[in-house]
């Protein structure tokens, strides 16, 4: 990581000192041109740095008066960082601590936190502890929208999200000389996630629709009766405008329209405030991230064509459960230090995954589960009314499917194209790394899968070409290991559907390829 003593030293220096970072400033120029107003984020002599509505901005010191209880005293320098993130309070506050004290160690480094959790700046001194400052890091934890107004402001060196970006956003970042933001050197997948749909603990309902979901947060539903509760109003638990746990939300549950919160509901500003107020509340309902559960029970979900959803860490990492997103990280690509670089490797390598599952989210990592006749899928094979010979390949994949674990591995590709999407690109890497731990002579099986548009033998075609496809791209990595492994394709089409073939969100979900493995016998 890049050395910055003077930096390093003025933050030692500010630990005392009389700023009070996080409050609000007013930075105003004489001509009046300049009228900032906004939380203290930093100063380190020559500029401000403050938290608005639009973003961090970043105001010349020159020129303007600082007017507020929390302004440094001239000549203060405040917490600069090498490293700057800004964005998803889901990323910040959930995942970027423990995130920051395993890159720490990865470094050989301690690290020192200090500030209010929204605003954590962190120390790295290397030699554990015991030698040179090693450069300081600056957590803001807001929303997705406004860490990607930070990088457009040159306010942040990451931006942090619970979304993809938008296109608009890429658009505007990209005009800006940002580059390509969803090229996989500047959009990177650092955790998969669930949303999940919580009520208070003794609240009997077992399960509830997609529909039903959309009425209660839309407020046509009102009474737990009608969902088989008891009788008692529903309280609805809601996230600001501009979240993006809420954007996500919406996309999913309708259809992508940003629909009011109903009548007396109540809006939480984090997932730990959401988790706290259900828990608390015998009628609340509401939706948090797989990390933020905390004693709040999970209701599972029933899509439009009765699959059942529970919301679990395989089925997240195989993007099969219906609230589902990944967490990202994005950088500029006309601004990025050697500094912001390091951490972002470190956050797509192995060393991150147990970092990110011991903060409460799912990693990227290779897991494994066995595929039984009892399981959800097992019994639909079998108790579906196909035509007699859809009913066969059905029996022939329930024959080969039990002989052989699923790996959470699972191969989807852009839209229109045959190019495997950046979370697939990624994967294939994990994957042939997991691989070169398994026994010599397992078997390795590739089993493609699509939608239901079109004719059931080409999509049965279809699916195998896509499962050879990702077979060869595999063995074309030249991992050592991989010579030992008998690698094999197959493809069953549009049986065993992962979700609805009903909307372009459930058949790209369909359009997939799964990895399975049989250990060597003996």
């Amino acid at each position: 990581m890049t050395i910055r003593k003077t930096i390093a030293a003025s933050l030692l220096g500010c630990l005392a000192c009389g700023a009070a970072w996080g409050q609000e400033v007013t930075l105003q120029s004489a001509d009046g041109a300049v009228d900032v107003s906004g939380a203290l984020v930093a100063f380190d002599g020559d500029t401000y740095v403050v938290r608005t509505g639009l973003g961090e901005l970043r105001v010349d010191a020159d020129g303007v008066t600082c007017t507020g209880e929390a302004c440094p005293d001239p000549g203060e320098a405040g917490p600069v960082a090498d490293v700057t993130f800004a964005g998803s309070d889901t990323v910040g506050l959930g995942m970027m601590p423990l995130l920051l004290e395993g890159y720490a160690g990865a470094q050989t480094a301690e690290i020192v936190f200090d500030g209010p959790a929204d605003a954590l700046t962190a120390e790295l001194i290397g030699d554990d502890g015991f030698g040179d400052p090693l450069g300081t890091l600056f957590v803001s934890s807001t929303t997705s929208g406004r860490g990607f107004d930070a990088l457009m402001a040159g306010g942040t060196d990451i931006a942090m999200a619970s979304r993809r970006i938008r296109p608009a956003e890429a658009r505007a970042l990209r005009d800006a000389g940002a580059g390509n933001m969803v090229h996989p050197d500047q959009e990177h997948v650092i955790a998969a996630d669930s949303l999940v749909v919580i009520v208070h603990p003794r609240n009997p309902i077992e399960r509830i629709t997609m529909d039903q979901l959309a009425d209660v947060f839309s407020g046509l539903i009102t009474n737990w009766s009608d969902l088989g509760g008891e009788d008692a109003p529903i309280t609805v638990f809601g996230r600001p405008e501009g979240s993006g746990t809420r954007a996500v939300f919406e996309t999913i549950v309708f259809d992508g329209a940003e629909v009011p919160l109903p009548p007396g509901a109540v809006v939480q500003d984090d997932n730990v405030a959401m988790a706290a107020a259900v828990n608390d509340d015998p009628t609340a309902i509401g939706f948090v991230s797989y990390a933020f559960q905390r004693g709040a029970r999970a209701v599972p979900l029933v899509t439009s064509c009765e699959l059942v959803a529970v919301p679990t860490a395989f089925a997240a990492r195989t993007e099969e459960y219906p609230l589902q997103r990944r967490l990202y990280m994005y950088n500029r690509a006309d601004a990025t230090s050697p500094a912001a670089q390091a951490f972002l490797d470190y956050t797509q390598s192995e060393a991150a995954d147990g970092v990110i599952a011991k903060s409460g989210f799912i990693d990227l990592g290779v897991d494994r589960q066995p595929q039984p006749v009892e399981s959800a899928r097992g019994q639909m094979l079998l108790t579906t009314d196909a035509d007699p010979y859809e009913g066969g390949i059905m029996r022939e994949m329930l024959g080969l499917m039990v002989d052989y674990d699923r790996l959470s591995t699972t191969f989807r590709f852009r839209t229109g194209s045959a190019r495997l999407d950046e979370r697939g690109i990624l994967d294939k890497r994990r994957l042939a790394r997991f691989l070169q731990g398994v026994p010599a002579g397992s078997e390795v099986l590739f089993v493609g899968f699509t939608d239901e548009v079109g004719a059931f033998d080409s999509n049965r075609a279809l699916s195998r070409e896509r499962a050879e496809q990702v077979q060869g791209e595999l063995e074309a990595l030249g991992v050592p290991g991989l010579e030992d492994l008998t690698l094999s394709a197959e493809g069953f089409g549009e049986i065993a559907p992962s979700a609805c073939n009903t909307d372009e969100v459930g058949r790209r979900i369909n359009r997939r390829v799964e990895v399975w493995i049989r250990d060597a016998e003996g």
